[in-house]
């Protein structure tokens, strides 16, 4: 298969690239020049961005040539990312100039050095005598060329430099070397300083702003109001607010002086808005607000702010510093939520069994109580717990699950087999995906233990789900089987089922892990953090280096989280970490008389994920949007194109389709399949274009094509692994659709030759899981098959 002629632009780069490098998400970042002199105005812009756009928080580049530490600390103080870079003055001495002498002049170029950024996609560079009044996020969306609003005076053909949204294909050498010839050369309106030179190299080819975003004072001579519409107001000029103003423009200064705060008024004003809070500004703000007024309220939404981004220690310390009234329920539900992520059990259920108290809080305290009832193996006080919880709320669905959960549903068992004795069994700890779960999830455990043997039920094998307390119970029934095998999933992820044993998916106790005395087998986990997620490092790394020590076989199923663990751990161990493909990949070598189809439907399969959509999406989902449908109306054209949902989520983008661009798919509830539908819908179809890790590995097993949508990091790992990057396209791909609509068509036109390359695709990753296979036998005591 050729690489078709759009791939240069999304050929993926290798697995050890940055997290950001393989998901090719945008990076963005705000930036301005600031010193001393201009500092009392940068302030207001910080205090103004934040307030007007409580949602957004980029990284913010503070230029400077010189900066006391007092400013540093008060500029820190007012955005949790800022990023100080030193200009390099003396580049701009060897400019033309109107006025060498002025330190103003020669300062106002230093701003230019923002060309030389490197490591953003898109930079949006403000005035610091400007204060921001409305949303910014259509600046956000843009992405291509340098835009700025024209300047007041001059009409469309020149730009005013205070605002500036400057695309990657700007922050380049060659622009910065004609940015340097002009500069040298005086061949510009020298008394327009930055401004000038900009205008002379781009002489009039720029995307043009509205004049919102860019609203200059001077159109308000008069004392006339700021219009309503202001996005960014200008005070453009001499006179500065902050050094008293000039004589009519009393109107626009009040809108500037209502920015000039201390920093207790501002973490105040930012606590009060109303609505969703971005998690940095909100830690970062509402953090010292508790410190300083014990707010409850600010608490729980501080606390939920760190919950969100897989911070629960850092919740469980903000909520236990302040007195939580007794009847204050909501609180104390988050502070129980927060504890049960510690494994703070005992403590945590005294939090929920408060929050039960009030009806709108009474179903979800139920339900995390009945969660800790099940983690601890109790399933008939969890039933009760959710029974509870559902005569509160009929449609909560976490006690809807809990009570199916709890209603005699086995481990991953098959129904009707008898148990076998333990001496013949292996154990297996996984994540075991209930009703209505991700269809990948539900399927993992099964190809494990296909791996291992044909008979996939419990007369060969004793479930322990990875998000139940390894308890000495738990470590007695381990102890007496054959074995232990770890894997059916990304279990290194930190956020799904959080706990304070491992602070990974298995809930396992450093002293209860020591004391497995079968051998212990990790096979084809994955590190699954998304690009942007953290983990609690230090319990995490020592929970893993444990597990490694422990572990007869360690392996991975991509070389990407290979590179990440081993990163973790001390030279010593990195020869244990070796590379098992997951078992989904080779599904059609696993599977006991698996017959390829005869022929398969004229359909192409898209899949969408959305949990952590910001993670995933960034500022570009309704850009994302917008090319799936133009690539679904191209794919259309050559087969049927239907919506596959592996979970009830992804059904969001055949409804976000319909509404915004009128388009209707199919919608396959994969959610709802048993594992042999998942493999017969996957094996059945022409092509799946998926976002899904396992919506790529499947189908990929069962012999089918695949185009991935890349929005995390371990899609590239396994294209990276097959030697296929041209199979992937980032969801932040500017010609996405374009690009999927002529990699199907091409997967299509010869779609034998298309099949006949996944399987030999998989034929490599078959070689290496039968080499692993016989270590494991090894390991195992049994006999070669």
């Amino acid at each position: 298969m050729t690489v078709d002629s759009l791939a240069p632009e999304t050929v993926r780069p290798p697995a050890g690239a940055s997290a950001h490098a393989l998901t090719g998400k945008r990076r963005i970042a705000f930036a301005s020049f600031v010193d001393e002199n201009y500092l009392p105005g940068f302030l207001a812009l910080l205090r103004s961005l934040a307030l007007s756009n409580p949602k957004l928080c980029e990284d913010f580049l503070v230029f400077h040539d010189g900066l006391r530490p007092a400013s540093v600390a008060r500029i820190r103080a007012l955005h949790p990312r800022v990023e100080l870079r030193r200009v390099d003055a003396a580049r701009y001495d060897s400019y033309a100039k109107g006025d060498q002498d002025n330190y103003l002049v020669r300062k106002a170029y230093f701003i230019l050095d923002v060309f030389r950024v490197r490591d953003y996609d898109t930079v949006i560079t403000l005035d610091t005598d400007m204060v921001v009044l409305g949303d910014l996020g259509e600046l956000l969306k843009l992405r291509e060329g340098l835009a700025a609003v024209p300047q007041f005076f001059y009409g469309q053909h020149k730009l005013n430099s205070g605002l500036l949204v400057i695309q990657r294909d700007y922050l380049t050498d060659a622009f910065c070397a004609r940015i340097d010839a002009t500069g040298r050369s005086g061949d510009y309106e020298l008394d327009k300083h930055d401004q000038g030179i900009l205008n002379a190299v781009l002489d009039g080819d720029f995307h043009q702003l509205d004049s919102r975003f860019n609203f200059v004072k001077r159109r308000l001579s008069g004392d006339l109001p700021v219009p309503e519409d202001t996005a960014i107001l200008h005070f453009t000029g001499r006179h500065k607010p902050w050094l008293g103003g000039e004589a009519g423009y009393g109107q626009a200064e009040e809108r500037w002086r209502a920015y000039e705060m201390s920093d207790a008024e501002f973490h105040a004003a930012y606590v009060a808005r109303s609505g969703s809070a971005h998690h940095d500004l909100l830690v970062h703000y509402g953090t010292p607000h508790v410190r300083r007024t014990g707010d409850v309220d600010t608490a729980r939404r501080v606390a939920l702010a760190h919950i969100g981004a897989g911070e629960f220690q850092e919740a469980v310390e903000l909520l236990g510093s302040v007195r939580i009234p007794v009847d204050s329920a909501w609180p104390h539900e988050v502070y129980g939520h927060a504890l049960m992520s510690v494994s703070r059990y005992d403590e945590a259920e005294a939090r929920l069994l408060l929050a039960t108290a009030a009806p709108n809080r009474a179903a979800t305290a139920l339900s995390r109580l009945a969660q800790i009832a099940w983690i601890h193996g109790d399933d008939t006080t969890a039933h009760a717990y959710a029974m509870d919880g559902l005569a509160v709320d009929p449609t909560h669905r976490g006690n809807r699950l809990m009570r199916l959960r709890t209603q005699g549903a086995s481990g991953g068992g098959v129904p009707g087999q008898r148990e076998g004795s333990p001496e013949e069994q292996l154990a297996h700890v996984a994540f075991y995906m209930p009703q209505q779960g991700n269809a990948g999830d539900k399927l993992l455990p099964e190809s494990v233990r296909l791996t291992f043997g044909s008979d996939t039920g419990p007369r060969r094998w004793h479930s322990v789900h990875a998000h139940r307390l390894f308890d000495d119970a738990a470590l007695e029934r381990v102890n007496a089987r054959r074995g232990l095998v770890i894997g059916g999933g990304g279990l290194f992820i930190p956020d799904t089922a959080p706990n304070g044993n491992s602070a990974w998916q298995w809930n396992v106790p450093d002293e209860n892990l020591n004391r497995i005395d079968v051998p212990v087998m990790v096979y084809a986990v994955g590190f699954n953090a998304f690009d942007g997620q953290s983990y609690r490092r230090e319990r995490f790394d020592s929970s893993l280096r444990q597990l490694v020590e422990r572990a007869s076989f360690f392996g991975l199923r991509n070389h990407g989280s290979i590179e990440k663990v081993r990163a973790l751990l001390p030279a010593s161990l990195h020869d244990k970490v070796r590379f098992q493909p997951c078992p989904t990949t080779v599904t059609r070598q696993l599977v006991e008389g698996w017959q390829d189809p005869a022929e398969r439907e004229d359909t192409v399969l898209i899949n969408a994920a959305y949990d952590r959509a910001g993670l995933r999406f960034g500022h570009d989902y309704a850009h994302f949007l917008a090319e799936m449908a133009k690539a679904v109306r191209g794919i259309g054209e050559h087969a049927e194109v239907r919506c596959v949902a592996h979970s009830l989520d992804d059904e969001k983008i055949a409804f976000d389709l319909r509404r915004e661009h009128g388009i209707s798919l199919p919608v396959i509830p994969m959610y709802d399949f048993e594992n042999d539908a998942i493999r017969e819908t996957y094996a059945r179809t022409k092509l799946v274009i998926g976002m899904r890790g396992h919506a790529g590995m499947i189908p990929f097993g069962c012999g089918t094509p695949i185009i991935s949508l890349i929005s995390h990091p371990k899609m590239a790992y396994f294209l990276s692994d097959i030697e296929r990057p041209e199979w992937g396209v980032s969801v932040h791909e500017k010609d996405l659709g374009a690009i999927l609509v002529e990699r199907a068509a091409g997967l299509l036109a010869d779609h034998a030759a298309s099949v006949a390359d996944v399987h030999g695709r998989q034929r490599e990753l078959w070689k290496i899981t039968q080499a692993n296979a016989a270590d494991l036998r090894v390991i195992l005591g049994t006999p070669a098959r």
